[in-house]
Parts: structure tokens; C-alpha cells; sequence
């Protein structure tokens, strides 16, 4: 484990010009510091040795405050901007770190890197503050002050000098000792709140199915396991510090009093002046101060480096190649899906394998097949969020994976499974979908649009609402449309979100609409409301693709797709 990682500096750029803003105050410091020492040396000796009065001292005694107001103030000035850089470079990890596992896609995070990611991002990385605002401030003191003060003793007394530089490597050899101890302490804290943030967030999501069959206490004990493997990880962690700090502090403190025992020999064998040796007694500890401390922050920041690691593991993840070429207009173009076939993770099956299928413009398209057997993954191939490791998808004859996604997704609205709808009301929500249908230049029936004034805009959303069921949904609310939304929906049943989603699918005007069980979590009423708004799609032009088990969604559909899954053989395992 580096002090100072320098890929921290290539990742997080604020922190560039906070290395170069601490070295200068530490540069600083150190200059305030030799200057301090000679002024109050300058102060005592006089009036030690010759009864000097404060008149005769004065001079001395202005410069001394001002060195001290000066010191405190370059101090308070290197707190302020620590937490102002700490602030920053956590965010721009924070955002590189989720942008890269997006970019990396679902089937990177399936490999069980999703939670980790989750974990990382959230609490992770937060333990990083402490290595900027308190460790890295004292490594970079360590190679300013140290030095600076060493020079000033050498010059002022050649023997205290030997003895620091005989004592000072010691502090380094210990704090190498006990940082890997420590290192491998807080790599075990990291996994045991990665497993805890894991079990919870499992938790959460399946909260609502367990508590509709009784079995909501059920996890509860395993988390509270996990909770108290953490305690014990983090006590060990604490504990290690604690007492590599006493080893430390015990070290310096030995080494300063023998730099002082030396001294007050000389010093009454009349071997050193008055002056020199007060000063060398006020450096001596300034040389070992910032070792120390880094010493005392080090156990602080271990956890921000190692979460600093894993947010540099995950960033240097390597990413398919990004498509250029601008997507075909989806709404007269037919997507053919060739022989793709997809490894499904941990296991050695593809699945979808062998999938040949084209999907028109204009048309319900189905796809169906046994649990397990890729529909999901035939989905994601479709929305170049997985790149099949066999066959092609194509559009018009273009490769998808030689597409610019972003002109790709702009045409495609997609329903998965539990649809996450962004905080805000519904009303934000429905109409910020049809703007977005605005936007868009691609043919449209007039179906939902009969005009663009506000009066045509209620009427075309109330339609839109009835088709879903979304209508009986909005007046059952206290707030009706204008009720509001936590993260991803929060404040509706898993069915009311889907009414919402395909409410603004409606609303919408993108060529493409990819529903993934869109039934799963309705009875039968909403099922038919669901059939309705399908159709109602179709006959505006628009084309659907749609993930059904359920006999009324394949009897709707146009052309039905039959996926399928299948081991993978000998040779594919070896390739």
C-alpha cells in the first residue's frame, strides 16, 4: 500500500492541486516553524542567563506572536481546504466508479460486483476523507518540515543532528510493520460491510414478497450476524491502532529524550550555549512531530485506501468498444437477431442459445420460453447492454455493436421487471416522458397527441391513464398525480409503479418498447388494461417487444419467439 497512490492523482484530479496547495503550506509551515524555535530561544536565553527584562525582549517577543498568529492561521487554511478537496476527490470517485460500472454493463455486474459497487460507492469511499483531511497532510509535512528542521539542528549542534538521524529511520521500519497488520485488518472490514451491505440490500428488495408469506424475521438473524462480524472487525482494527500508536509514541518520545539527555550534559559541562541548546530542545520534537502523526493518522486512513483501491480495481475494469456509427431510424427498420448466443455467468449453459428472430416495425413480438432460458439476456443483447458471445444482432444490416448507443437508446423505451421510476411526483414523472415524446422525430399516430395545447396535453394523459388503470391508482392518492415519489418509486406497490411506467411508455413517442414481464405483479383486471395499452402501442405505429409467460400476452402478440438455452460443449468450455 502506497502513502500517496499516484494513480489518486490520475483519477481524481482535485486532488492534484491539493498535493501542490499542502506542499506549499508545508513548505510554509516549515520556514514558521525554524522560526519559532530561534525566536523563543532568543526570548529565553537572555533572560535565563543575564536577567534580562521583557522591555529588552520585546523586539523578539512581537515576532514570536506573529510567527505563532501565522502558523495558526496557514493551519486553519490547510483544514479548510482538506475538507473542501476531500469533498471533491470523493465525488469524482464516487462518479467514476458508478459511470464505469455502467458502462461495464449487467452482465459484469451478475458476477456478484453489483453489491460491491453498491457498497463502495456509498459508505466505501466516505472513509477516504480521513486519509486527505488528516494522513496525507502529515506525509507531505514529513518531507518538508523534517528535513528543513534536521538541516537547522546540524547547523545549530552536529551531535543532537547524528542522533535523529540515527533514531528517525526506526519510526518508518515500525510504521511499515504495523501498516501491514493493519492493512489486512481493514481489507477484512471491507469485505465483512461489502457481505452486510449485500444481505441488506437482498433484503429490501425482496422485503415486500417475504412479508406476504410470513417470512419477513427470517434474515433478520443472519444480518444481525453480519452486523456483529462487522463490531468485531472494526474493534480489531481499533485495537491494532491503538496500540501500534502507544509503540510510536513510546519510540519518539525516547528518541527526543535522548536528544535532550545529550543537551543538558553538554550544556552543564559548558559544551553548548544557552541559546543553541534551547533552540535544538524546541526543534528536537518538530523533527519527530509530522512522523508521528503520520503514524497516529495512518490507522485512520487505511480504510479510505483500501476502498481507494477498489474504486481504482473497478475503474480500470476494461470496456467493450463503443460503437460510432448513428443508429437506423427503428421505426422503419427491422431488427434481426442471428444465431446470438449468450454465456450465462457461473454457469456453463448459453442462454439464449442459437436465438434467430426479426422483429418488424409495427408489430407485437413475444418471446417466450422456460425460467432460465435467456429471455432477459436476449432483452439486454437487444438494448446493447450485453454483447453475445455468439451471433449478431443487427439493424438493416448494421452490426448493433458497431452503434453509438446513445442515438440506440434514445429510441427504445424499456419496462424491466420492476421499474424504477425517479423521485418526484407522478405528474413530473408522466410529463416528463411525453417532452421527451416531443423531442422525438419519428412517426407517431395520433392516438395520445390531438394537439399540442395544455388542453389536448390533460386529454391525451387522462386517456393514457385510463388504458393503464393508472386513473383508479391516482384517485385513490391523497395527492392524486401531484403525489410524490421516494427512489425508485418508493410509496407504491411494485403493479402501481408498472401502471406509472407504461403509462409514460404511452405518453412517450420512441419507436421501440421493450416490456420484461409487464403482468408479473397485476391480477387479471390489470392484465386486460395491460393487453389494452399493448394494443393501443401497436396502433400507433409502434413496435413491441415484449417478455411473456402468460397465455394472453403470447395470444396478443404478432409473431411469437421460442427462446431457448442449451450446455455449452467441451470445446466452447476450453475456448
Amino acid at each position: 500500500m502506497k502513502p500517496l497512490d499516484p494513480k489518486l492523482l490520475r483519477y481524481a484530479a482535485p486532488a492534484r492541486g491539493y498535493v501542490l496547495l499542502t506542499t506549499a503550506f508545508g513548505i510554509v509551515t516549515a520556514g514558521l516553524v525554524i522560526a519559532q524555535a530561534l525566536l523563543i530561544a532568543a526570548v529565553l536565553a537572555p533572560v535565563v542567563s543575564s536577567g534580562a527584562t521583557l522591555g529588552d525582549v520585546a523586539g523578539h517577543l512581537r515576532w514570536l506572536a506573529a510567527v505563532v498568529v501565522a502558523r495558526a492561521v496557514v493551519n486553519g487554511l490547510q483544514e479548510r481546504y482538506a475538507h473542501r478537496a476531500a469533498t471533491r476527490v470523493v465525488t469524482s470517485l464516487r462518479g467514476q466508479v458508478l459511470e464505469h460500472a455502467a458502462g461495464l454493463g449487467p452482465r459484469w455486474l451478475a458476477t456478484g460486483q453489483g453489491v460491491d459497487v453498491v457498497t463502495l460507492a456509498t459508505r466505501g469511499l466516505d472513509d477516504l476523507e480521513p486519509y486527505l483531511v488528516r494522513y496525507l497532510p502529515q506525509l507531505l509535512l514529513a518531507v518538508t518540515v523534517t528535513p528543513a528542521t534536521l538541516v537547522v539542528v546540524f547547523g545549530l549542534d552536529w551531535i543532537s543532528a547524528v542522533i535523529v538521524v540515527v533514531t528517525i529511520p526506526l519510526v518508518p521500519v515500525f510504521m511499515i510493520l504495523v501498516g501491514q497488520l493493519t492493512q489486512a485488518y481493514s481489507e477484512r472490514r471491507l469485505a465483512v460491510m461489502q457481505r452486510l451491505g449485500s444481505q441488506v440490500l437482498d433484503l429490501l428488495a425482496g422485503l415486500p414478497t417475504l412479508r406476504a408469506f410470513g417470512r419477513e424475521r427470517g434474515p433478520v438473524a443472519r444480518v444481525r450476524q453480519l452486523g456483529e462480524a462487522y463490531t468485531r472487525s472494526t474493534m480489531k482494527t481499533l485495537r491494532v491502532a491503538f496500540l501500534s500508536g502507544m509503540v510510536l509514541e513510546l519510540l519518539t518520545t525516547l528518541s527526543v529524550a535522548l536528544v535532550a539527555v545529550g543537551v543538558g550534559l553538554r550544556l552543564v559541562y559548558g559544551q553548548v550555549d544557552l541559546e543553541v541548546a534551547i533552540a535544538v530542545l524546541v526543534l528536537a520534537p518538530e523533527v519527530y512531530l509530522p512522523i508521528r502523526q503520520i503514524g497516529v493518522q495512518f490507522h485512520a486512513s487505511t480504510d479510505g485506501i483500501t476502498a481507494a483501491q477498489k474504486a481504482f480495481a473497478v475503474i480500470e475494469e476494461p470496456l467493450r468498444p463503443r460503437g460510432t456509427v448513428a443508429a437506423p431510424d427503428l421505426a422503419r427498420s427491422t431488427v434481426t437477431l442471428s444465431g446470438v448466443g449468450v454465456v450465462a455467468p457461473g454457469r456453463d449453459v448459453s442462454a439464449p442459445s442459437g436465438l434467430t428472430a426479426s422483429i418488424a416495425p409495427g408489430r407485437i413480438v413475444a418471446l417466450t420460453g422456460p425460467s432460465g432460458s435467456g429471455k432477459t439476456t436476449t432483452v439486454l443483447a437487444l438494448l446493447g447492454l450485453v454483447s453475445p458471445d455468439a451471433g449478431t444482432v443487427q439493424v438493416d444490416g448494421t452490426d448493433l455493436a458497431t452503434v453509438d448507443l446513445e442515438t440506440w437508446w434514445r429510441q427504445i423505451a424499456w419496462l424491466p421487471q420492476r421499474s424504477a421510476l425517479p423521485p418526484g411526483s407522478i405528474r413530473a414523472t408522466l410529463d416528463a416522458a411525453r417532452r421527451s415524446g416531443a423531442e422525438h422525430q419519428g412517426p407517431r399516430g395520433d392516438t395520445f397527441d390531438p394537439d399540442d395545447t395544455a388542453a389536448g396535453t390533460a386529454a391525451a394523459t387522462a386517456r393514457a391513464m385510463r388504458l393503464t388503470g393508472l386513473d383508479a391508482v391516482v384517485a385513490a392518492l391523497p395527492d392524486g398525480l401531484d403525489t410524490v415519489l421516494g427512489q425508485g418509486g418508493v410509496g407504491l406497490s411494485v403493479g402501481q409503479r408498472q401502471r406509472v411506467a407504461l403509462t409514460a411508455a404511452l405518453l412517450g413517442d420512441e419507436p421501440l418498447v421493450v416490456l420484461d414481464e409487464p403482468t408479473a405483479h397485476l391480477d387479471a383486471l390489470a392484465e386486460d388494461q395491460v393487453l389494452a395499452s399493448l394494443a393501443a402501442l401497436r396502433e400507433a405505429g409502434r413496435t413491441v417487444l415484449v417478455v411473456a409467460h402468460r397465455p394472453s400476452l403470447v395470444a396478443l402478440a404478432d409473431d411469437v419467439v421460442e427462446v431457448t438455452s442449451s450446455p455449452r460443449t467441451r470445446d466452447e468450455v476450453d475456448a
